[in-house]
């Protein structure tokens, strides 16, 4: 990196700690961030705290129960709480410096587990900005930066002037650049700072692109699940509210003396009652998240900027692409929508946060030719869009079929031999045919595609997802052959990639050495890097 790139930092952190009242510092010393972080120190307590709900939640019901005994209780517990996420936010804080020096970061943390972080600028792959709404009216925005291959080479400063990071951040990639640069290049060329490649916006979302994401991508069941140790209490205190304005649910579906379509009717306005709210909860988490989405690109750098209250911008080499997935949904594909996420490394997979995750970008509800246009844009070469995929083998249908059917067939045996009656058993029967559509749906998705750059993979159930990866950055390659694959000359396959595996289940023996060895020799004599 050019000195005058290094002035350029140094000031920058210098005008920083003036901001902050620290006095005219050397940024080369150790220095504190912003005293807005304890914010950010104090939800991170709480997030972390209620992440871990499902494993206190036995305590949380026995000390709940103390607490209604002894109702004096509740002050003292909640002025220990507080003392104790103001405690944990503080030290965590106190604990929290960082330096610049010598084209490189270092970071130290931690209270009783301490953290020693020291990333060169040329070793960074990518840098994330994010703007909690409780930073954004001051200025201040969190940068994580992260390399190629570990979670240990991971780092986050949590509380710095937006335009120092902006700053740091044009510094960092061009040190990325010149690492990736030709020694045949003049020395003098490497020193005069290259302009910036104008960015150009690929793609933006409106408020009715996001309405339809939230509608077909509810996920809100998975919150409701994690209430199931609570579910009793919920239950009846909602249907003691629902009695205070004069609604008796024990009366509401009392089905005794009711005819089959009364019974049907309040059975749908059951399930309309439950999925509209977790819908419009959808829709709102949906508009939180994707708030003035823009895609852009910059020379070959993709740029993915949204949130409504927390901003997040995630940058990502073209080169750190590993795979491009196309999912659909079964109401995506009703609708004609697709979600397209442009997936890289997952290292640190585990540090991120649902819907924030820093190894993908995901470009939510778009039409089949704006998904194709991306695609393009990316892989020039693909044939995803023509490609014919051929099946796996019907012994797969006939194996899934059998492990889902042999226990309702004993349940039905079972019910036959104990029971005079055979009420239950046309229940069964239709549970066994539902069962079979989708364990056919299911294989009929399953499909693969070569050609001379790139492997295609498809699957789905009610919906339908598409995989496509370039050959040469398939890491590890796994043939495998049970005893009854081997007799049927049959194997399944799988490719391992940096940023996950895909499985190939049934295939014919010699097509699944054939696609091993020709991603094999690809790897092999392409030399390219995967990164």
């Amino acid at each position: 990196m050019d000195n005058n790139a290094d002035e350029v930092v140094t000031s920058e952190a210098q005008g920083s700690a003036d901001t902050e009242g620290k006095g005219k510092e050397n940024p080369q010393n150790w220095q504190r961030i912003s005293p807005i972080a304890l914010i950010y120190f104090v939800l991170m307590f709480i997030k972390n705290m209620f992440g871990n709900v499902i494993y206190i939640a036995p305590a949380i019901l026995i000390g709940s129960n103390k607490v209604n005994e002894n109702p004096g209780l509740w002050l003292p517990i909640l002025y220990g709480f507080l003392a104790l996420i103001a405690l944990s936010a503080l030290l965590s804080f106190y604990f929290f410096q960082y330096r610049l020096s010598n084209q490189q970061i270092e970071i130290r943390s931690g209270v009783f587990s301490k953290k020693y972080i020291n990333l060169p600028f040329s070793r960074i792959q990518n840098v994330e900005l994010t703007e909690p709404f409780y930073y954004r009216p001051f200025g201040y925005a969190c940068m994580q930066l992260d390399t190629a291959g570990s979670i240990k080479q991971e780092a986050k400063v949590v509380a710095i002037k937006k335009q120092f990071a902006e700053q740091l951040k044009h510094q960092i990639l061009a040190a990325h650049e010149q690492t990736l640069a030709t020694p045949q290049q003049d020395q003098s060329a490497q020193q005069e700072p290259a302009p910036a490649p104008k960015e150009v916006i690929l793609d933006r979302r409106n408020l009715d692109d996001l309405v339809i994401h939230g509608i077909t991508n509810n996920r809100m069941w998975i919150f409701v699940a994690g209430l199931a140790p609570f579910i009793d209490q919920i239950s009846s205190e909602l249907g003691r509210w629902l009695l205070i304005i004069g609604f008796n649910v024990e009366q509401y579906f009392e089905f005794e003396g009711k005819s089959g379509w009364q019974i049907a009717t309040t059975s749908l306005s059951l399930v309309l009652m439950i999925m509209i709210p977790i819908t419009i909860l959808s829709i709102i988490g949906s508009i939180i998240a994707f708030h003035d989405f823009k895609l852009s690109k910059s020379g070959d750098r993709y740029i993915r900027r949204s949130g409504l209250f927390t901003r997040n911008e995630v940058t990502m080499r073209l080169s750190r692409l590993q795979m491009i997935v196309r999912q659909q949904d079964w109401l995506d594909v009703l609708l004609g929508r697709i979600n397209l996420r442009f997936e890289q490394s997952n290292a640190n997979f585990s540090q991120t946060q649902p819907g924030q995750l820093t190894n993908k970008i995901v470009v939510p509800s778009v039409t089949r030719t704006e998904c194709q246009h991306l695609i393009d844009d990316a892989y020039p070469q693909n044939q995803l869009a023509t490609c014919q995929f051929k099946r796996v083998s019907r012994r797969l249908l006939f194996r899934n079929l059998a492990l889902c059917l042999t226990p309702l067939i004993v349940l039905a045996a079972v019910i036959m031999i104990k029971q005079q009656g055979n009420e239950l058993l046309p229940y069964i029967v239709g549970f066994a045919l539902f069962i079979s559509l989708l364990v056919v749906m299911r294989y009929r998705r399953w499909g693969y595609c070569i050609d001379d750059n790139f492997i295609y993979v498809r699957k789905g159930c009610l919906g339908i997802d598409y995989y496509c990866f370039p050959i040469y950055k398939v890491q590890q390659t796994s043939y495998k052959q049970s005893w009854f694959l081997k007799r049927k000359h049959l194997c399944s396959i799988q490719f391992v990639l940096a940023s996950g595996a895909i499985d190939i289940p049934y295939l014919p023996e010699k097509i699944g050495l054939d696609l091993v060895n020709e991603s094999l020799f690809q790897v092999e004599s392409s030399k390219r890097n995967w990164m």
